[in-house]
């Protein structure tokens, strides 16, 4: 499940829940670098895989992730060839990739109590690339095929924007599409996962094989159990939402 929130007790509650893993979440969520940070500490204890989504396929972001102790990455809008060679070339140290070295600094070696980690480190690393897209639909496969790809994920909401078809995950032509990629990460050997909150989607995407699906998200949890509980004891007024911000 995601975790957008920004509390890391919010991120303990879910690592704790029984699920594979939780994706905190740095694109659509407040979350900066101390939060990752107090929230991978939250879960560290827990039998849940922690993954990280940056903002952006940003090499200095990318950087500061990894010296933080995210090992595995979930990047955003990777729609070609070239954008998905850049995400594997951020997480490499030289000669592979561009990697700042700095692990006497960084928790992600124990502030080099690890010994032989900057020889080792990429071992230790999963990168996923967000499939989103029309044009990252088209070249799936090459995509795929990059060396260090490690798997996809796909995003039907934004699939479907970026098809004209805004707030409609459900359409055939978008649910076409994730198959598609779902065959390609098949034929590739490598893992592929789907976000899907409608639970008949996800099993649907299950029947067709992925390999995880991302089904809820902590804020969203929150919203509609407190909505619930409004509807339950308040009584209606018709007047509408409040204004938000």
């Amino acid at each position: 499940m995601w975790v957008c929130s920004g509390s890391a007790l919010m991120a303990e509650i879910c690592a704790g829940a029984g699920l594979d893993a939780v994706l905190i979440d740095g694109e659509h969520s407040p979350n900066g670098l101390e939060g990752i940070l107090a929230q991978l500490q939250a879960v560290r204890s827990y039998p849940v895989t922690a993954v990280v989504r940056p903002p952006a396929n940003d090499t200095v972001l990318i950087k500061q992730y990894l010296d933080l102790g995210v090992q595995s990455l979930l990047i955003p809008m990777v729609h070609t060839v070239a954008e998905a060679e850049a995400a594997v070339s951020a997480v490499h140290y030289p000669p592979r990739g561009v990697r700042g070295v700095g692990s006497a600094l960084a928790r992600s070696s124990r502030w080099n109590r690890i010994p032989g980690y900057v020889a080792g480190a990429s071992e230790t690393i999963t990168v996923m690339v967000q499939i989103e897209s029309a044009q990252a639909v088209e070249n799936v496969e090459e995509i795929l095929a990059v060396d260090g790809i490690d798997a996809i994920f796909l995003g039907p909401a934004d699939l479907a924007a970026s098809k004209g078809l805004l707030g409609q995950q459900e359409h055939p032509d978008i649910v076409a599409a994730v198959e598609h990629c779902i065959a390609a990460a098949k034929a590739a050997g490598k893992p592929v996962g789907v976000n899907a909150f409608a639970e008949a989607t996800a099993r649907h995407y299950m029947e067709a094989g992925v390999d995880f699906v991302l089904v809820g998200a902590d804020v969203a949890l929150l919203a509609r159990g407190s909505e619930g509980l409004a509807a339950r004891y308040v009584p209606a007024t018709g007047t509408g939402p409040m204004a938000s911000y």
